[in-house]
């Protein structure tokens, strides 16, 4: 299948969202980044890692630097294990690399439900604003507006398939090991949803990944605190774009 997308380098970078974001979860670390080729993913179509994987391999370029926050990690982490010599570079941001709980699902699918009958905004708002900041960005009435707004437009079904995709991910740790490409692990340091322990997990299984913990942030630390994840990043995509020269 030809890609429909059409930019002018060879080596995009590939940004994938996670549950209930779109496009606006990027625009403040892109603003700082200054690459000529950005695609951001919204994870929409499909219940699984795997079929997400095999859908947008089709339709991404060759070669590609690959970013993935949160559910977006979990795809990323898919489609490192699937295809590893496609990626020019990872970064893997706010990742849980566990499969989840079988008890999980239950709690998971009645969010859905609820998610629905109350509208999504309101959800999150009630049940995972405390969750996803540091403790200091609390009061951070914007920040806590946008959530709600990609919250509110991400439609039920789509809420109901990214909720499948959580409960049926994978453990992928054993299929990194042997990536050669660089590899950039980024969280916040108030993260209840993807703590510390999950990211040195992730660390321990790629020997050359770059680890870095972002101090007075949470889990939305690439709203929360973009100049700060813009510099790590940056490093990355020269390191990756320099090895692929």
């Amino acid at each position: 299948m030809t890609s429909p997308f059409i930019d002018n380098s060879d080596v995009p970078l590939v940004l994938i969202g996670g549950t209930l974001c779109n496009a606006r979860l990027w625009q403040p670390l892109i603003a700082q980044l200054n690459v000529p080729a950005v695609i951001c993913l919204t994870l929409s179509r499909d219940a699984s890692a795997e079929a997400a994987s095999r859908r947008l391999l089709h339709l991404l370029p060759p070669r590609f630097l690959l970013a993935g926050f949160s559910l977006g990690a979990i795809v990323a982490l898919q489609i490192a294990a699937d295809v590893p010599e496609r990626l020019a570079g990872l970064a893997l941001l706010s990742v849980n690399p566990l499969a989840d709980r079988p008890e999980n699902a239950v709690t998971r699918r009645a969010a859905v439900r609820t998610a629905r009958e109350q509208g999504h905004g309101e959800w999150l708002s009630a049940t995972l604003w405390h969750q996803y900041v540091a403790p200091s960005s609390l009061s951070n009435r914007q920040l806590h507006d946008l959530l709600c707004l990609m919250a509110q437009e991400s439609d039920p079904d789509t809420f109901a398939r990214q909720t499948e995709m959580a409960i049926s991910r994978r453990d992928n740790r054993e299929a990194l090991g042997h990536l050669a490409c660089p590899v950039l692990i980024l969280n916040g340091e108030f993260d209840p949803i993807c703590t510390p322990a999950h990211h040195r997990l992730l660390a321990d299984s790629i020997p050359h990944a770059t680890w870095t913990t972002l101090g007075s942030s949470g889990h939305f630390f690439i709203l929360e605190a973009a100049d700060k994840a813009a510099v790590p990043v940056r490093k990355w995509i020269k390191e990756s774009l320099n090895a692929n020269e």
